[in-house]
């Protein structure tokens, strides 16, 4: 897991051949105009999903996980809280891998809470399990999709 600012994205470039076109697309695109959906950036090897939700709650937030895909999260609007914990130590898997939306739900609680907001980024890598929206009110939020085998 990483969190960072925008301004800082030079530094994981070189961590993986798709953050570094993520990061491209992020730092150069007019990504925080597009309307809500799933806007594929190159075929299914880079999506960008972008949606205006209402957050749930600490309480309400599931740990989840992908194989596929690494997640670069922001928040464009509102105060995004994401709760983390690693995959290692999850033992309590809810709702087992689904193979067609690449997720995985689990009913551990987790390690840490993280605030998410102006040009802070998150990147959750397959083994991060992850709690996406436990802030609270409406969020308008950008997940950047990048596939593991880029």
């Amino acid at each position: 897991m990483l969190l960072d600012v925008l301004a800082n994205v030079d530094r994981y470039r070189g961590a993986h051949p798709g953050l570094a076109a993520g990061f491209e697309y992020l730092s150069t695109q007019r990504w925080r105009e597009l309307p809500p959906g799933k806007h594929a950036l190159d075929r299914d090897r880079l999506l960008l999903i972008i949606e205006r939700v209402q957050a749930k709650g600490r309480d309400r937030a599931r740990l989840e996980t992908h194989r596929r895909f690494i997640d670069i999260q922001l928040c464009v609007e509102g105060a995004e809280v994401i709760g983390w914990k690693p995959l290692a130590a999850c033992r309590e898997l809810t709702d087992p891998y689904h193979e067609g939306r690449d997720i995985a739900f689990y009913g551990d609680r987790p390690d840490t809470w993280l605030e998410l907001d102006g040009d802070k980024f998150l990147v959750f890598f397959p083994d991060d399990a992850h709690a996406p929206l436990a802030g609270i009110g409406e969020l308008h939020k950008a997940i950047m999709k990048v596939a593991v085998d880029y």
